[in-house]
C-alpha cells in the first residue's frame, strides 16, 4: 500500500466540478492502480487569483470538490478526519485527508483555523515558495523567517493540532517554526535531498536531522525540479531516498510523489508555470507520471535492496503513523467547539 503526502488532484476537480462525477472519472482509477490507499490532498490557491483576493474561494472550492468525491464515492472513498478513519484503509477503499499548501487563504486572521479544522483540514503549509505574511518560502535566496504574524498563527496551529508542513519553508522559517513550536507534528510532505540534488526546494542534511530529531518525515518528491533537472530518472529518485535513510532513518521517509502532469493536462493551470530553478512545471519523470506508475516505484526499492518493514514504512506507514499522532481520536471531538 502507498501513502502519498502531496497531490494537488483537487485543483483538477475544482475545474471539473460542473462535470459528472469526476473524481471517479478521472483519479479513482489510477489511485486504485497505484495502490494508493492515503492520499493527502493539497489545497493551493491559484496564484494569479491569489494576488487578485481569490485565495479563500479556491481553498472553499478544492475543499468542497474533495467532500463531494467522498460523497459520491457511496463509502469507497474515506475523507480523513479522525484517527479511526486510518483504519481499514486499502486501494479499494483509500482515504483523503485535507492539507493547506500556503496559509493564503487565511488572510491575516488565524481564527479562520478553526473553520478549516471543521471542515476536515488537518495539515497546513504557511507559504508556497513566495513570502507571504506569515513567513518567507524557498524561493528566495536568502529569504526571511517568520513574522510576528507567522509566530502568532504557528503557535495557533499547533494548539489547534494540525501537522505543520515545513515543505516550501526557506531555511530561517523552517528553523523558526522548530523552535516555536516544539510540541507540534511536523513533516516536509514532497522534497528531496541537497546531498543528492543541490537546490534551495530541497533540504540540507541539518535539517534532515532536525526533522528526524522532532519525530517528522520528509515526503520524497518525485518532479525533476527536485530529483535532477539533468538527470530526471526513477534511479536519481531512489537516489533520495537511499540519503534520506542514510540521513535521518528509514523510520523518517515517505513519499510525496508531486504529481503535477495530470493535473496540468486536464487544463486545471493555465499559462506557463516556470519553476525556482528553472524546472518547469509540466516536467515529469518518464515512465513515473501518475499514481498508477506506483508500483514501478516499489520495483526500484525493491532492486535497491529494500525489503520488509523498511519498505513498508517508506511506502505507508511511516506518514500513516505521524497523522495517526497528528489526528484526533473520534472521542475526543474533532469539530468547532
Amino acid at each position: 500500500m502507498i501513502a502519498d503526502a502531496h497531490n494537488d488532484l483537487l485543483t483538477e476537480l475544482a475545474f471539473r466540478a460542473g462535470e459528472e462525477r469526476p473524481f471517479a472519472a478521472h483519479w479513482r482509477t489510477p489511485l486504485r492502480h497505484g495502490g494508493v490507499a492515503l492520499q493527502v490532498c493539497a489545497v493551493f490557491p491559484d496564484r494569479d487569483r491569489l494576488a487578485r483576493g481569490g485565495a479563500l474561494h479556491d481553498a472553499l472550492a478544492q475543499i468542497s470538490a474533495c467532500h463531494r468525491a467522498v460523497r459520491e464515492s457511496a463509502g469507497d472513498v474515506v475523507l480523513v478526519r479522525e484517527r479511526e478513519d486510518l483504519d481499514g484503509l486499502a486501494p479499494e477503499r483509500p482515504g483523503l485527508l485535507l492539507a493547506l499548501e500556503g496559509a493564503e487563504p487565511l488572510g491575516a486572521d488565524a481564527r479562520l483555523l478553526e473553520a478549516f479544522w471543521a471542515l476536515g483540514v488537518r495539515m497546513v503549509a504557511l507559504t508556497w515558495n513566495d513570502r507571504n505574511v506569515f513567513a518567507g518560502g524557498s524561493g528566495e535566496s536568502d529569504g526571511p523567517g517568520l513574522s510576528p504574524q507567522g509566530r502568532s498563527l504557528v503557535h495557533a496551529i499547533a494548539d489547534r493540532g494540525f501537522a505543520i508542513d515545513l515543505a516550501h519553508a526557506s531555511e530561517r522559517t523552517f528553523q523558526d517554526v522548530l523552535d516555536a513550536a516544539p510540541d507540534a507534528q511536523v513533516l516536509v510532505s514532497h522534497a528531496g535531498c541537497r546531498g543528492v540534488f543541490d537546490v534551495p526546494r530541497n533540504l540540507s542534511d541539518a535539517q534532515l536531522r532536525a526533522l528526524a530529531g522532532r519525530g517528522g518525515v520528509l515526503g520524497i518528491m518525485s518532479h525533476p525540479a527536485a530529483v535532477d533537472v539533468g538527470e530526471p530518472t526513477l534511479a536519481r529518485l531512489v537516489d533520495h531516498v537511499d540519503h534520506a535513510v542514510a540521513t535521518m532513518g528509514a523510520e523518517h521517509v515517505a513519499l510525496g510523489a508531486d504529481f503535477i502532469g495530470q493535473v496540468l493536462r486536464s487544463g486545471a493551470i493555465g499559462g506557463t508555470v516556470e519553476l525556482p530553478g528553472g524546472a518547469a512545471l509540466s516536467a515529469a519523470i518518464p515512465g513515473f507520471d501518475g499514481p498508477a506508475d506506483y508500483p514501478r516505484l516499489v520495483e526500484a526499492l525493491a532492486r535497491r535492496g529494500y525489503s520488509g518493514a523498511a519498505l513498508h514504512g517508506i511506502l505507508f506507514g511511516n506518514l500513516a503513523a505521524l497523522m495517526a499522532r497528528v489526528l484526533p481520536s473520534a472521542t475526543s471531538g474533532s469539530q468547532l467547539t
